[in-house]
């Protein structure tokens, strides 16, 4: 049986075996249209409804019918003539294009897209950029149902770009990284961030004209379309390149110091330590040095690589930091302690630093030396008895926007307390403990974590009206902190939402904790279980095309936040579940891999029927029913005995679908 090749990038061509069908077969639009929406279709399937509410909106479903039936005639002529029925096959109520004998550019490039943010490559960056060409389907800019797939597709495209771009900067490429923004710059004029972009790039490369010359630019632009001038920030940069303020070496410190802070809040330590030891042979000042000096130990310390993280923190040492700095190199060293095993001196560090940071007013230290400690505690078995413990210095201490910092970091080891088995049990009896000596200490952060996490608690057994007014509470005390606050209450309420069949709450939910997680340092906590909130909503009401979007979506922010194991486990089930249903074997596959390597990590029943689960979605995909319904089987065991009641349902729904 011959193969189906679809282009739908630039021109839109359709091969079958080794022809091409010729433009002028596709002189109607309608038969057409429908390859196109096949292609696109995730698992390249549509129901004959979805199509004839695409196509012919306007009509009745007998008109549509009618003129569905003869589109779909035309167009299995034009593929195949007579044959023509096996390459668009009717199952059912089903329209399907053959999975196995079909490739659509628009996969390859979602595949190389998603490689790309993977291995971080350069060629594999290159090869998906330039899958993309004119954009999705050109000619039809006029249709309708084209416009959301193009806006995706282009959005991820300029995504990738940008992605491609810090990757090329922080590598020292920058001639590079400037042709790939002014790419960005190209395809959306009015970026001003893009524009300010370009000009630090040609500036750090020393083509300052070039530089003044692309403020120019933007400036013409946004007078032209929008009547405006540059923003406060981009003319002040302007003035520092036209006076030449800085000098060169000082100017590349700059930027690769930035650079490096860029990498390390996408999680790619590699990157960051290149970045930073670049800004170090630059020649910086004392100060400054000490402080690369600590943060590239501090991005050592997460890789292992704890020799080379103590030879930074003695370069540092030898450079005679002040008191405030030397705190915070202890707060370092505590962590290299930790990860070598030595806990009581990993404690001994972290208290010193704690001390010299409230001493001398450094908030951020503060937090750093309060993260240390709980990741110690964490560690040592004694969390919850630090964290009451530590109440009356957090009643005392302002944290102010650094409050997601700390609080972040205890929602996550919250995560443990909630799934291990040997945990779970009492979780709420110490949440209520919490909130009672938080409220006695007029501690209003403490106070917002214990009602979250006494929401989680109750939403995972199942008692929704609780855990509402549980979760509503956290909410309404993390409100006034701002945007800098912690996006897990509004997540967990989302989830709410969806357990209660409350779709409509979803959203508003959702689109808060976007808002935090946009500008929050810990970002990489809350993306994961955003998207797979996200998809598991659309999944919940059969919106598949929503569902993949949003893990899509997913790799996107991972790529650019980093991500964390625990706070998105969700995402592996959920994920493995919805490129399944595409039909994407080797996805979902990736995804139960995902969540079997976390579960090995813990004494979970409901990390490993999550895991269950996941590679139970991955037999789907493979067509073996037997294997998926025994995996949906345990999971809603695990589930069962783990006191998670929905999750419980859930599986054994989709071990009946199976």
């Amino acid at each position: 049986m011959e193969t189906l090749r679809i282009e739908l990038f630039g021109h839109f061509q359709v091969t079958v075996g080794d022809r091409a069908v010729p433009d002028a077969t596709w002189s109607q639009r309608r038969p057409a249209a429908l390859v196109k929406l096949l292609a696109l279709a995730p698992g390249h399937r549509l129901r004959r409804d979805q199509v004839m509410d695409v196509l012919w909106p306007e009509l009745d479903p007998a008109a549509a019918g009618r003129n569905l039936r003869k589109a779909l005639h035309a167009a299995r002529r034009a593929l195949d003539g007579e044959q023509g029925a096996d390459l668009i096959a009717s199952v059912g109520d089903l329209l399907c294009l053959p999975a196995d004998r079909l490739s659509v550019d628009v996969d390859e490039y979602r595949s190389a897209a998603a490689t790309a943010r993977r291995t971080r490559a350069v060629d594999a960056h290159v090869g998906a950029i330039e899958r993309y060409r004119d954009g999705l389907l050109p000619q039809d800019v006029y249709e309708d149902w084209a416009a959301a797939p193009r806006d995706a597709l282009r959005d991820d495209w300029l995504a990738l770009m940008a992605e491609f771009a810090e990757l090329l900067e922080t590598r020292g490429d920058l001639n590079h990284a400037a042709r790939t923004v002014q790419r960005l710059v190209a395809a959306d004029p009015l970026s001003e961030d893009n524009h300010a972009w370009l000009m630090r790039l040609y500036s750090a490369a020393g083509r300052r004209g070039e530089a003044r010359r692309q403020y120019q630019r933007l400036c013409d632009v946004l007078d032209a379309e929008l009547g405006i001038e540059p923003s406060p920030s981009t003319q002040r940069l302007y003035e520092e390149i036209r006076s030449n303020l800085a000098a060169e070496p000082e100017q590349a410190i700059e930027v690769w110091e930035r650079v490096g802070d860029l990498r390390a809040q996408s999680g790619d330590a590699a990157a960051t330590i290149t970045a930073y030891e670049r800004a170090l042979r630059a020649g910086p000042d004392a100060s400054t040095a000490v402080r690369l000096h600590r943060k590239s130990a501090a991005t050592l310390v997460t890789q292992q690589q704890l020799d080379a993280a103590e030879t930074h923190l003695d370069a540092a040492d030898r450079l005679g930091p002040d008191a405030t700095d030397q705190g915070r190199l202890a707060g370092v060293r505590a962590s290299v302690m930790r990860e070598r095993g030595d806990l009581a001196a990993a404690r001994q560090l972290a208290d010193r630093a704690h001390q010299v940071a409230v001493v001398h007013g450094d908030a951020d230290a503060v937090v750093e030396a309060l993260e240390e400690q709980a990741i110690l505690a964490h560690i040592q078995g004694t969390w919850r008895t630090a964290l009451q413990l530590q109440m009356p210095r957090l009643a005392a201490v302002d944290l102010g926007g650094r409050v997601s910092r700390f609080f972040e970091i205890n929602h996550c080891i919250g995560q443990y307390q909630l799934y291990e088995d040997a945990l779970a049990g009492d979780v709420e009896q110490y949440a209520r403990e919490t909130l009672a000596l938080a409220e006695r200490a007029d501690a209003v952060a403490v106070q917002a974590f214990a009602w979250c996490l006494l929401g989680e608690s109750l939403l995972l057994r199942g008692h929704w009206d609780a855990a509402a007014a549980c979760l509503d509470r956290s909410c309404e005390l993390y409100a006034p902190m701002g945007s800098r606050s912690v996006a897990l209450p509004w997540l967990r309420r989302a989830e709410l939402a969806i357990c209660t069949g409350a779709f409509d709450e979803v959203a508003p939910y959702l689109g808060r904790a976007s808002a935090i997680a946009a500008v929050t340092p810990l970002a990489r906590h809350a993306w994961g279980r955003l998207h797979a909130t996200a998809a598991l909503a659309a999944l919940e009401r059969d919106d598949l095309d929503g569902a993949v979007e949003s893990v899509r979506a997913a790799s996107r922010t991972a790529a650019h936040y980093g991500d964390c194991a625990s706070c998105g486990l969700l995402l592996n089930p959920v994920g493995a579940e919805t490129l399944a249903r595409t039909g994407d074997v080797a996805g979902a596959r990736a995804f139960a891999e995902a969540a079997r390597r976390a579960a090995s990590f813990h004494d979970s029943m409901a990390w490993t029927a999550m895991a269950e689960s996941a590679a139970a979605s991955a037999s789907v995909a493979a067509g073996d029913p037997v294997e998926a319904r025994v995996g949906f089987d345990s999971a809603a065991a695990l589930y069962e005995k783990a006191g998670q009641p929905f999750w419980a349902a859930r599986s054994r729904r989709q071990a009946a679908a199976v």
